[in-house]
């Protein structure tokens, strides 16, 4: 395969690319030795502080000089060390300032190549597709830079064009990077040298996805349908008729960094409502569309001046299946339940632990590690705590970090910080288990139902503060409504499926010999102000009617019984 078949490579393939470097010795060999003498002078920097007790007033210098190294060696090393800028648990906080600067200040390359490069694209000249084009780029990445300008039609619209050579730079590292790996991975401890070259072809695929505007923009359509009917969500359209593989033209979005807090307070926007906005948007994407943004960094989310969340960069994506969805929100049921063996077997089934391990040890260290994050309550949650805590475990038990969840896992840890940076008191799970909540009371499907009687029943036994607990924190929320939610509940207690829910119902009403009058009245007087009488019977007529003649007469059983379990017990 030449130079030019390699230019033309539009998925990532490493046995193909190992075939082409495998005959051009001389290029591997001129590019290791670059990264190597690099390096190998930055390390013996660190070395020369650590001799001299220097390390202090020359950790900033030495900072700076990482980030000027990766940003030399070009696009796949300001990629890794991207990612490295939102991993606070792997990287010393002077470093982790530096890089944070790769996200956005990056050198842009000419203009004239820029320019160039659209109109081949486009196959027509910049004044045929544009009225006016800002002279210089706005913004500068790690593979390309954007342009500011205005179609002909009038519409404002931001020009992402490519950097120039960009396939045969990205997998020349990209096969001495697996190289290493293959060479290093029997060297490191369990949990990082497991399928290490899997991790590199994970970055290698998701790369080659980047640097194709077409898929890019096709993600960007696709994540905008799924937050459709979100009113705080913004998603640019894209203007497919100046779009190709290395040009993407899109809606100009008029915003703030989240990070700009300064300009953000000058806007009057309410930071917290920021936060809830994008955390909650943040949970759509992985449990209920299973399609997530893998890199939200700050340079990629902005703050609209009428209060709305933009995204934009959609080239790193990921996709979870069905399984892997229902597997996360049994993991969060089974963490506020404590059921710690439960945990350990959904960490099996994601691929955190192999089918053949031994969860018996684990469980204990589960417990001790997730006890203590979560304290006496839910809202004492803290994830950088867990994180923290499970990078201790991994070293002692055989843990793996799918590549899948590597991604998930720097979403999350990204769009906390983002978080911390607005609100520094910000806790992560005050916004998220409000929505958990919801979502199960609400049981728009038969899998959420099931997992909120999971939630709602521990050992056999009701539990009445479990449902007190999920009713006051998704009330916590001013705009939900708990009408609808007691509605669906009621269909859902009427209907066949919920015989099970007025059975046991019934029991936990009456056990323990006596009549539970008093859980009753406390969940009555937590609801009492939205659930007026005249909305509830409105509630209960229209739950009546969704159900058929033959429905309705089986719920006639079910409060003989609960009479006649009542009278036998007094």
């Amino acid at each position: 395969m030449g130079q030019y078949q390699l230019a033309q490579l539009r998925r990532y393939d490493a046995e193909a690319i190992a075939q082409h470097y495998r005959y051009r010795p001389w290029l591997l060999l001129w590019r290791a030795f670059r990264i190597i003498w690099l390096f190998a002078g930055f390390i013996l920097g660190l070395k020369w502080d650590e001799w001299q007790n220097q390390v202090e007033q020359n950790k900033l210098r030495r900072a700076a000089r990482l980030r000027e190294i990766l940003t030399r060696l070009g696009p796949t090393f300001i990629k890794i060390g991207q990612a490295l800028s939102t991993r606070p648990d792997l990287v010393r906080k002077d470093f982790l300032d530096e890089l944070v600067k790769l996200q956005d200040q990056l050198p842009s390359f000419d203009n004239a190549i820029a320019f160039q490069t659209i109109e081949t694209e486009l196959a027509r000249s910049i004044k045929d597709i544009f009225s006016q084009i800002s002279t210089e780029p706005v913004a500068a990445a790690s593979l390309g830079q954007v342009y500011r300008a205005r179609l002909h039609s009038g519409e404002e619209v931001a020009v992402k064009v490519q950097r120039p050579n960009l396939r045969p730079l990205l997998t020349l590292d990209l096969y001495l990077i697996r190289w290493a790996a293959g060479w290093l991975a029997p060297w490191l401890p369990l949990n990082l040298g497991h399928d290490l070259t899997m991790i590199v072809d994970e970055f290698g695929t998701k790369l080659f996805e980047e640097i194709d505007y077409l898929n890019e923009g096709r993600n960007a359509e696709k994540f905008a349908t799924n937050f459709r009917n979100d009113p705080h969500v913004k998603v640019p359209a894209i203007y497919w008729r100046y779009t190709s593989p290395r040009v993407l033209t899109l809606e100009w979005i008029n915003g703030f960094k989240l990070t700009d807090t300064q300009r953000i307070q000058e806007a009057g926007l309410d930071t917290d409502t920021l936060i809830e906005i994008g955390v909650t948007a943040g949970l759509q994407q992985l449990l209920e569309h299973g399609f997530f943004h893998a890199d939200p960094h700050p340079g990629n989310l902005f703050a609209m001046p009428d209060g709305r969340m933009a995204y934009i960069d959609f080239g790193m994506m990921d996709q979870l299946d069905e399984f892997t969805k229902e597997t996360l929100v049994d993991a969060i049921v089974h963490l506020v339940n404590k059921d710690y063996t439960e945990i350990a077997e959904d960490l099996v089934k994601l691929g955190f632990l192999t089918p053949d391990t031994d969860i018996c040890p684990i469980v204990p260290a589960l417990e001790v590690v997730l006890g203590n994050a979560i304290g006496k309550s839910v809202r004492d949650f803290n994830f950088k705590s867990i994180t923290d805590s499970f990078s201790g475990l991994m070293y002692e038990y055989p843990f793996r970090v799918p590549a899948k969840f590597a991604l998930i896992i720097r979403s999350l840890v990204t769009q906390e910080g983002i978080a911390l940076s607005l609100n520094p008191n910000f806790k992560i799970v005050e916004v998220s288990y409000p929505y958990v909540a919801r979502r199960l009371l609400k049981g728009e499907t038969p899998e959420l139902r099931r997992r909120l009687l999971n939630v709602l029943f521990k050992d056999g036994k009701f539990q009445w503060q479990r449902l007190e607990e999920l009713i006051a924190i998704a009330r916590s929320d001013e705009n939900f409504d708990l009408l609808p939610t007691a509605q669906l509940g009621l269909q859902y207690f009427l209907s066949d499926e919920g015989k099970f829910l007025r059975q046991q119902l019934v029991l936990a009403l009456t056990e323990d010999d006596r009549l539970h009058t008093e859980e009753v009245q406390r969940l009555w007087n937590l609801v009492k102000d939205e659930l007026k009488p005249a909305r509830l019977l409105d509630a209960a007529v229209g739950a009546l009617t969704n159900l058929s003649k033959e429905q309705t007469a089986a719920i006639i059983p079910a409060a003989v019984l609960s009479l006649r379990v009542f009278q036998g017990k007094h």
